[in-house]
């Protein structure tokens, strides 16, 4: 397995630097400020992926806020998507609070949907959702994230809380896959 991950990092195409991420994480913190200063809101963080956006996000907004996680996955450390397993839920209540959910890609848009569909089921009452990459598809996506950072074609990408079968979350680019 190691073979193949490191075969995977030295071919890939390297989309973002660590320096041009940054830049993207600075514009996002700045809007998401300009919305949700005023509104005491809860950050979800989307585990594992959304660990490093929400990470250095949370460096950035200087304004009072909460933060929980929760992890609800349809790859499993596999290269496609399929049921939506909830692995853990936020302890704290979203009954009437403003919530954010924080995740690395909005890829086809499933799970960041359920969890959404989920928020506003405890009753939150405004969910807005920050994604650090917005896959672009040929087709609508069935949710649209509120605040991203970067756009991206159609290609399988990793680093940045990203993984390649469980691997690669933490370098410090992003990178696609050369042959998928």
């Amino acid at each position: 397995m190691l073979n193949e991950i490191q075969q995977v990092i030295e071919t890939a195409d390297l989309l973002y630097t660590e320096k041009q991420v940054d830049a993207a994480l600075d514009r996002m913190a700045q809007t998401i400020h300009a919305f949700l200063e005023q509104r005491n809101p809860l950050l979800l963080c989307v585990m594992n992926g959304g660990m490093v956006t929400t990470g250095k996000l949370l460096t950035r907004l200087t304004f009072p806020l909460t933060l929980d996680a929760l992890n609800a996955s349809r790859y499993r450390n596999q290269l496609s998507g399929s049921q939506i397993q909830w692995l853990h839920k936020p302890q704290t209540p979203l009954a009437n609070r403003t919530v954010l959910i924080v995740d690395d890609i909005l890829d086809e848009g499933i799970t960041l949907r359920a969890i959404y569909d989920y928020c506003r089921e405890q009753g939150a009452s405004s969910i807005y959702s920050a994604v650090l990459v917005n896959k672009k598809l040929p087709y609508p996506k069935p949710i649209q994230a509120d605040f991203v950072g970067l756009e991206i074609e159609n290609r399988y990408v990793f680093g940045y809380g990203m993984d390649y079968k469980g691997y690669c979350r933490n370098l410090a680019g992003i990178y696609a896959v050369k042959e998928f």
